[in-house]
């Protein structure tokens, strides 16, 4: 996490920018990419970039096409992010670089004068064993579900043996993976809601014991819409 990045959270007041997409999990310690045209969220990111660069990507529950146009139903816990780099096109829309910074529970949206939606949120900090073999038998675990299921040779594996050998806090480790592999966006959301960092490690493990094909991914992610 960057100075910048620090100083954001340091000055966080309790009040979270809405961001809400049907099939996008943000993690904390990842970078996603937006293209921003919908005139809310170009007020959004207007009001972002003008104030302390904050902004929470939610995941919208099922049936929020529905409703879309209004408040359809979100997810309790969100992502919250700082704008690391933006550009404001001619035309109003803004491409923006996200980079994830904390778990944030959302406790009750506010009615504002905004085109967008506004809530009140409490960060949540990762719950870790302070027991150094602890953490260590919980990393191995890990890693012993997620390499087998790329190629030995291959640079994706190369580069997830660097990780786990690396030092990442595991916290930290776990969300990069989340975020990465092709599981499910409702998994994605149920590890993205779990503070606890042990119980992430189990589920993500359990979650892979099955087996599935791997499907490539970019890294860092090609834009995604609102």
């Amino acid at each position: 996490m960057t100075a910048e990045d620090r100083a954001a959270l340091a000055g966080f007041d309790g009040t979270v920018r809405l961001f809400p997409l049907p099939n996008l999990v943000l993690f904390p310690n990842v970078v996603q990419g937006l293209h921003v045209f919908e005139p809310r969220y170009r007020q959004l990111a207007a009001d972002a970039l003008e104030g302390n660069q904050l902004i929470a990507l939610v995941l919208l529950k099922e049936g929020w096409d529905e409703d879309y146009d209004r408040r359809p139903p979100i997810a309790d816990v969100a992502c919250i992010g700082r704008i690391s780099q933006h550009e404001r096109m001619p035309d109003g829309r803004y491409n923006l670089r996200l980079r994830g910074l904390s778990r944030v529970r959302l406790v009750a949206e506010r009615e504002t004068d905004k085109k967008y939606r506004v809530a009140d949120g409490t960060l949540l900090e990762d719950e870790a064993p302070t027991e150094l073999t602890a953490l260590a038998e919980l990393r191995r675990g890990l890693a012993d579900a997620v390499l087998p299921r790329f190629d030995p040779g291959g640079p994706a594996h190369k580069h997830l043996a660097e990780l786990f050998a690396g030092e990442m806090p595991l916290g930290h480790l776990c969300d990069v993976l989340a975020y990465a592999l092709p599981v499910p966006v409702e998994f994605k959301q149920t590890l993205l809601g779990e503070p606890n960092v042990e119980a992430r490690v189990h589920a993500m493990a359990r979650a892979l014991a099955v087996p599935t094909p791997a499907a490539g991914r970019r890294f860092p992610p090609d834009f995604s819409t609102n």
